[in-house]
């Protein structure tokens, strides 16, 4: 919302909830707020984060750079746009009466599909709660799994906060892992068996036996499959979320 109707919103927000217009003096033809986020989108998925400028997207689109403050008002109102439109709207989930954890468990899927999808938008900077149309739709989503659990709203919030920050730390740490490999010019299970046997050089039976104790194992000269060990993180705190679900129940 802007200045006009007595709001508060920032611009960005405005902007991405369709509540203020860019001033479109003299637009150009074909220029749209929708086509230079998509232009800053293709970027960041093709060079990262960091090739998002005003002026590298206006470059792309061939126009000036002032004409793309005529839709977005600055850097950070753009990326605001394509954090939003990159996850989307999200799907529905399994139907209610397949209960809670069904739901929650594919919302938290959907989420790390969507995280993966668009790793560039895991580094931008977390400053306020969420707030664009698309991520409190998947808030909204994630609430409703809950729905008839007992919880009270703050303890669902609870929950949301507690998974999403799980989803966004797994896909940004699988991304980092995969970095460092490539740039080693090495997989990340060649990465991750020469950390295994770099810790046993460091290590001994005697100072550090539970690592000894996994190194034996040899869990870590073959890791495993990344979707297993996201579903065993997940299927972890839905077990601690269960627990409070079943304390909630009438007695």
């Amino acid at each position: 919302m802007d200045d006009e109707r007595g709001t508060t919103l920032p611009p960005g927000l405005a902007r991405a909830w369709g509540l203020r217009e860019g001033t479109r003096k003299g637009p150009r033809p074909g220029l749209t707020t929708d086509r230079i986020v998509s232009t800053g989108i293709a970027l960041a998925a093709a060079e990262g984060l960091t090739a998002v400028s005003m002026g590298r997207v206006a470059a792309e689109l061939g126009v000036s750079t002032m004409s793309l403050y005529r839709y977005v008002g600055s850097k950070d109102e753009l990326l605001i746009l394509m954090e939003d439109a990159a996850y989307g709207t999200p799907p529905e989930g399994p139907p209610p009466e397949d209960g809670w954890r069904p739901a929650l468990t594919a919302w938290a899927a959907e989420l790390r599909a969507a995280s993966h999808r668009n790793l560039w938008a895991l580094r931008i900077p977390i400053t306020t709660p969420p707030a664009t149309p698309h991520s409190v739709a998947w808030m909204e989503r994630g609430l409703a799994c809950m729905r008839g659990t007992g919880l009270d709203p703050g303890e669902k919030l609870g929950v949301i906060m507690l998974l999403s920050s799980f989803v966004r730390q797994e896909a940004r740490l699988m991304s980092d892992l995969d970095a460092a490999a490539r740039a080693d010019g090495s997989s990340l299970q060649e990465a991750t068996a020469a950390y295994g046997r770099l810790l046993g050089e460091l290590t001994d039976a005697q100072r550090f036996p539970e690592i000894t104790a996994v190194l034996r194992s040899g869990v870590i000269d073959e890791p495993g499959d990344p979707d297993d060990d996201f579903g065993f993180g997940l299927n972890t705190l839905l077990d601690g979320v269960a627990v409070l679900v079943a304390a909630r129940e009438p007695r």
